[in-house]
């Protein structure tokens, strides 16, 4: 304790005061929670005002896996099975399909925009990335129910799998263009980030399921729920898997096997509100505004591509799926939000092929100021179009 620094209790208590003010805003203006947090976060870092001691910016990766272990958990109850039975089919070909079209479309177009075919074939599969924990926020904040809305979050669950597939295959190709590193090793490095994080998932969600059907009414179900959570999370980093799709399959196993399995998913979406609100400003502190000074043609072509992608892949896979003409126009537009897995993907472009990270993360960096701050926006506009947002169209 003597080395404790009073001022960072008192800078937690400022950050969890402005998420309050801000989802007091976001609820008289509309704005989405998330993009009045992410302009906070900008306008307190160090390109704008610079309020925040620099210190602070030590937090984000903590209070990201923290959030996104919630966030990954939370969307794994989608999977649940009587509520898959009756969006499964729309989820899968809306996800395959807007990923496909996502990749491809984005490579072509950063092609045309002069780019060299490595660069081109990482930044299609960086595209294909989703922002969940900025969907699931916006949701919950507008307490958005329906058929779109339940077909989104399942998108968004299920996203990221064939996200880190398709880039693993991707960074491969684009090693052996360049000339670097062992074909077999990338591509069985992919799929064991796959497939180890839905066995991790699996394999501490039977046990967690079996303790949450011997919960009594009134136990602390909370201290198992978020033991298991961070467990879970902390055990994917350690086992370089990823986090995000083990804790969807911990939560997808517990809401198939569990017998009061509604009970560990409502205490952590109950305690999840201030590891995103210190999530989302510490992403907006962290974010490099300088980076829009950058855009140019490949990063115009990206933004305009990865939106085309979405949209195109949203309509082509609704109609594949025999959806209504509502989730066809509308699901697309849902699903722009990009943040942290995106940039976690060109940081390891910029690691594994350096000669390629002065395009790939200018792009991929001002392309994420972007569609994290208008992407939720979109999504919120579409949902009230709708007729999703507190049961009313908009």
């Amino acid at each position: 304790m003597d080395h404790f620094d009073p001022t960072t209790l008192a800078i937690l208590g400022v950050l969890l005061l402005v998420g309050y003010g801000a989802h007091a805003a976001g609820a008289r203006t509309h704005v989405p929670r998330v993009t009045l947090l992410l302009l906070l976060g900008v306008a307190a870092g160090p390109h704008v005002f610079d309020l925040v001691p620099p210190d602070v910016a030590g937090w984000f990766p903590l209070a990201a896996h923290m959030a996104l272990a919630m966030v990954g958990f939370l969307l794994g109850e989608r999977f649940y099975g009587r509520d898959l039975a009756a969006s499964g089919k729309v989820v899968l070909w809306i996800s395959l399909a807007q990923t496909v079209a996502v990749a491809a479309l984005v490579a072509g177009a950063a092609l045309l925009a002069d780019a060299v075919v490595p660069v081109a074939l990482t930044l299609g599969a960086i595209a294909c990335a989703t922002a969940p924990a900025a969907v699931l926020d916006l949701v919950r904040e507008s307490h958005a129910r329906g058929p779109l809305t339940d077909v989104v979050l399942g998108v968004v669950a299920i996203d990221d799998a064939w996200g880190i597939l398709v880039f693993s295959f991707a960074l491969v190709s684009a090693e052996a263009l360049v000339g670097q590193g062992a074909v077999m090793t990338q591509v069985a490095a992919g799929l064991w980030e796959v497939a180890g994080a839905v066995l991790l998932g699996v394999g501490l969600g039977l046990p967690m399921a079996w303790l949450t059907g011997r919960v009594k009414e009134g136990e602390p179900t909370l201290l198992e729920a978020a033991g298991f959570v961070f467990l879970c999370g902390g055990l994917a980093i350690w086992l370089e898997v990823s986090y995000l799709l083990a804790c969807m399959a911990l939560g997808a196993t517990v809401a198939n096997r569990a017998t009061h399995h509604t009970l560990p998913f409502r205490d952590i979406e109950g305690v999840s509100d201030p590891f995103l609100v210190v999530f989302f400003l510490l992403a907006g502190y962290a974010l490099e505004v300088d980076a829009l000074a950058t855009l140019g043609p490949l990063v115009l072509a990206y933004v305009l591509a990865r939106t085309a992608g979405k949209v195109l892949g949203g309509l082509v896979g609704a109609r594949a799926a025999g959806a209504g003409p509502e989730l066809r126009r509308r699901t697309g537009w849902c699903l722009l939000p990009q943040a942290g897995v995106a940039l976690g993907m060109a940081l390891l472009v910029a690691e594994r092929l350096p000669e390629l990270a002065g395009q790939v993360l200018p792009v991929v960096i001002a392309s994420t100021v972007l569609f994290e701050i208008a992407g939720p926006l979109v999504t919120r506009w579409h949902l009230a179009r709708a007729g999703e947002l507190r049961g009313r169209r908009e």
